[in-house]
């Protein structure tokens, strides 16, 4: 078979064949590509046998292989025949089928030629009148247009004209001697006219611009045509193809020229003047002209410019410069040689710069509120003005191209300027960093006189109670002057503390240092009080100066018991260091407590933890010094129960009739702690309360005492009565402080009114003891203790074997009812183990007591 692969493949042609046998080519030739993957992987040999062969062994080649197929095909038809027969005769039988189907398509085809006979002429001709309904639509929308663009057109020269004439009105005002109502009449009529020709102008433009063309009424329109709608869309005719249009356009153009101009100038006059009519009225018309966000956006734009070349140029230290150095010219006259422009000013210029800045700084608070005013009132403005048609403000169509509100974009390219120009001039320039740091409260007054200025046309406040938002970021801005002039602040604060240290233990603070720390913490405050910010960071500088004077006062103080002791003739040197100390802390304190009354409490709660320390810290240091006085007072009074006092007059020996040792003992130590302890503490009423507690605890302790000493004859009483007079003598010495009488001793109250009726209780008769007449401001605990001194009725003390200080310490400690029970409570254990006893004397006290008892009770 593969003699015969060439006559099998299917690109073989018998022609080009017979042409290469008859040249002696190979066929098929070498670069003919194979359509069969077999003969494409694996080359025949046949082709190159067809190159060599002779045409006449190739003839006989093929007649053999023909006289083959042939043999081969009626082997075939003879093994198939009866399958061959039945193929042929249904073949005959399909012949006939398919000339039924032949005939059916002749007919189809003849009725759709006829179908498209009826069909394809009329939509034909309709086609073409819906082109023709299409051109008529065309046209007559183009005529609408036109004649509306034409009617406008007259009715925006009308206006123009009546422009014109009150322009003319205006310009000739004052030869005709118009009243003031009928100038603002014609100005209104004019800013009316104004605003109408903008809204034609804006139609005019609308229908220039609209090329979208639309039926003039449903009525003319095809129902649901979306194809009419597409061809009047992509065929409609511009208006400035139409000779009738194009000749209205300069005037037109020449309108909107004026109309922009009038409106411009309006806005800048109505801004300049804060007229909110006209203002109104030229936005009205920038909104019919469409021009609206655009002429919003660049007034914004103009206004944020000029805060920022304002500010710029009001730290530009090269403007300084040239502003001094052109106002000093005869000092430069005389000279050849003209050094270069400075940057920083000399010792001898330095005054000159200053006043030049801060005169710049003063213009520039001006301008910033100007510019903010007007701000304001644009924005006021556009929130009132709204559309006629969906009330929509006029700010909502601003902000389309504004980010923001017009005071918010103002507010922060104010506080962004004036952060970045501040801080690179205070970078660059010394001059500046120390002017303005130093003089920050003269910058902060500036700009509340800024925020003063724009209160009334704005809604931003300043003010102890309130600050805005927007002036807080302002004064963020200049943050970094604050930084300065606070730390300026704390040094004055902290030095001030530094010097009334600097002596230490040696040379401790006193009553003038105290005063002197408080006294700067004041003038700080009082410099930073005009502003609610920075008085609060000055007063947490202040806070911080305290702090740390109050733990140098900590380490100072001396806590050892040295500190209290009340032995020698001098004070020791530890009580007079603790005694500066606590003169330094309380003065300090004081004069600080009174700025309550003067700053807002949000201030003084800053340094009040502070004033509480040093309160807290003298309480500690005093409370144990008053305490040892009381002890060493309470100490000597109960020597009192040494002296005999049971004798009578006629064992008195003649002559004795001076004080008790200790009363001289206690003379001398009230003279000590006045002289060499209360004295060293300068503390105003304080110290006088001291010497009125000490005075009181003395007196009602003495008091205590003397009431139950036991036994007590007649010559003790008149010792008694001289102890008191002696006390009563040495208190009121007590109480002159510093060559100043203080108040009288009856002033103490009732412990001093117990002393002075104590002496007439010692020689009262036993029947006069209940009588509440008789025994006037004494209490009835000492009455009480009297008539069990009289009585053989033993004292509390005795009946549960305490000492006489024990008791009288007890007493102090508790109530007054508790210490009736207690007595009460002798009384009726006495009587229980003498009850078979008939003692007419103590039955007598014992009533006495009971009346007292009894009065106590019914004044309850």
């Amino acid at each position: 078979m593969s003699d015969y692969e060439i006559f099998s493949r299917p690109e073989f042609d018998p022609n080009d064949y017979a042409n290469a046998v008859l040249a002696g080519e190979p066929y098929p030739p070498p670069g003919q590509p194979s359509k069969t993957p077999t003969a494409a992987a694996k080359p025949s040999s046949t082709s190159a046998d067809v190159a060599k062969e002779d045409i006449s062994l190739v003839l006989a080649k093929l007649n053999s292989g023909i006289d083959d197929v042939v043999k081969q095909l009626r082997a075939v038809v003879t093994q198939h025949h009866e399958s061959l027969l039945v193929q042929a005769s249904g073949a005959k039988e399909l012949q006939e089928s398919l000339a039924v189907v032949r005939k059916g398509l002749s007919d189809v085809t003849l009725s759709l030629e006829k179908l498209r006979q009826k069909i394809r002429i009329p939509y034909q001709n309709l086609e073409g009148h819906v082109t023709r309904l299409q051109r008529l639509h065309l046209a007559l929308d183009v005529l609408r247009r036109t004649a509306r663009f034409v009617i406008v057109a007259r009715r925006l020269e009308f206006q123009m004209s009546e422009m014109e004439k009150a322009s003319e009105a205006e310009k000739k005002t004052g030869e005709a001697g118009k009243t003031k109502e009928e100038l603002i009449g014609d100005e209104g009529e004019k800013e009316r006219n104004l605003a109408k020709a903008a809204l034609s102008i804006a139609e005019l433009t609308l229908l220039l611009e609209d090329n979208a063309a639309r039926p003039s009424s449903p009525a003319t329109a095809p129902e649901s045509d979306s194809d009419s709608d597409s061809f009047l869309e992509d065929e409609a005719i511009p208006l400035r193809s139409i000779n009738a249009v194009t000749a209205y356009l300069p005037a037109i153009e020449a309108s909107r020229t004026k109309v922009s101009y009038e409106m411009e100038t309006m806005v800048i006059q109505g801004l300049a003047t804060l007229n909110q009519s006209l203002l109104a009225t030229s936005l009205q018309t920038a909104y019919n002209l469409r021009q609206l966000p655009q002429l919003v956006q660049s007034l914004i734009s103009d206004l944020n410019e000029t805060v920022q070349a304002r500010i710029q140029s009001a730290f530009d230290v090269s403007k300084i410069s040239k502003e001094v150095n052109s106002k000093d010219t005869s000092s430069s006259q005389g000279l050849i040689y003209k050094s270069r422009v400075r940057t920083e000013p000399t010792n001898v210029t330095a005054p000159q710069w200053s006043t030049a800045m801060w005169s710049r700084l003063e213009i520039l608070i001006e301008d910033l509120s100007s510019c903010c005013i007007k701000v304001y009132a644009l924005e006021k403005v556009l929130n009132m003005k709204r559309d006629t048609v969906t009330q929509t403000p006029f700010l909502e169509e601003a902000l389309k191209v504004l980010d923001n509100k017009p005071s918010s974009i103002f507010w922060t390219t104010l506080s962004r300027t004036l952060e970045k120009h501040s801080r690179d001039a205070a970078k660059n320039s010394s001059f500046l960093q120390q002017t303005l740091g130093t003089g920050y409260p003269r910058l902060l007054r500036l700009f509340h006189d800024f925020f003063a200025k724009i209160a009334v046309h704005t809604d931003t406040s300043y003010t102890q109670n309130f600050q805005s938002p927007e002036t807080v970021l302002v004064l963020r801005a200049i943050s970094q002057f604050e930084s300065f002039y606070l730390s300026r602040s704390l040094t004055r604060l902290n030095e001030s503390v530094g010097q009334t240290m600097s002596g230490g233990a040696r040379a401790p603070p006193g009553a003038g240092e105290g005063m002197s720390i408080a006294r700067t913490v004041t003038n700080e405050l009082d410099s930073a009080k005009f502003d609610p910010l920075l008085v609060r960071a000055v007063a947490k500088n202040a806070n911080t100066a305290l702090e740390g004077f109050a733990g140098r006062v900590d380490n100072m103080l001396i806590r050892e018991r040295t500190a209290t002791s009340l032995i020698g003739p001098t004070a020791s040197t530890q009580l007079v260091l603790n005694s500066q100390l606590v003169t330094a802390m309380h003065n300090c304190a004081t004069r600080l407590v009174k700025l309550q009354d003067e700053y807002n409490i949000s201030v003084f709660s800053i340094i009040e933890p502070s004033i509480r320390t040093l309160q807290s810290m003298c309480k500690r240091t005093i409370d144990p010094l008053l305490t040892a006085i009381r002890r060493e007072i309470g100490a000597i009074i109960a020597r009192l129960h040494r002296v005999d006092f049971s004798k009578t007059l006629d064992d008195m020996p003649p002559g004795m009739g001076g004080a008790s040792v200790y009363m001289k003992d206690l003379v001398e130590k009230l003279s000590f702690i006045r002289k060499e302890v209360l004295s060293r503490y300068v503390m105003g009423d304080i110290t006088q309360d001291w010497t009125n507690q000490i005075v009181k605890y003395t007196l009602k302790t003495f008091v205590n005492h003397a009431s139950i000493a036991k036994p007590l004859g007649e010559s003790g009483k008149l010792q008694l009565a001289r102890d008191m007079a002696d006390l009563e003598f040495a208190l009121n010495t007590f109480m002159v402080e510093q060559g100043q009488k203080a108040a009288k001793l009856h002033s103490i109250g009732d412990e001093y009114k117990a002393l002075r009726a104590l002496r007439p209780l010692l020689f009262l008769d036993n029947a006069n003891l209940s009588s509440p007449e008789h025994t006037v401001g004494l209490p009835a605990l000492v009455v009480l203790h009297h008539i069990l001194v009289r009585s053989p009725i033993p004292l509390p003390h005795t009946l549960h074997g305490w000492h006489e200080a024990e008791y009288v310490r007890w007493v102090d400690e508790h109530s007054e009812e508790e210490c009736l029970t207690l007595i009460e409570g002798g009384i009726v254990h006495w009587e229980k183990l003498h009850e078979t006893e008939d003692d007419d004397d103590a039955e007598e006290f014992v009533s006495l007591a009971r009346a007292v008892l009894q009065n106590t009770k019914r004044s309850v």
